[in-house]
């Protein structure tokens, strides 16, 4: 899934996004870690992966779109 950066805080390395449809979603320095970035700057496109629905939802990863993701399934094959 795609998403902007919307805040980074890099002391704590923990932020928000905003969705395509601009619902923020928050994420933790677990999260940030997770995608092998130093540093993130509000809008920048990312790519990241959430957990939960609705208010529960959280991102559990985040990267930008050129780097890889070893969470993600395997891509489909024709």
């Amino acid at each position: 899934m795609q998403a902007t950066a919307f805040t980074f805080d890099p002391d704590t390395r923990a932020g928000s996004v905003l969705l395509d449809d601009g619902t923020p979603v928050p994420f933790g320095a677990a999260a940030f870690d997770a995608g092998g970035l130093r540093l993130l700057r509000p809008g920048q496109r990312v790519r990241i992966r959430t957990e939960g629905d609705g208010e529960a939802r959280r991102v559990v990863f985040v990267t930008l779109q050129t780097f890889p993701d070893p969470g993600a399934g395997a891509p489909l094959t024709a």
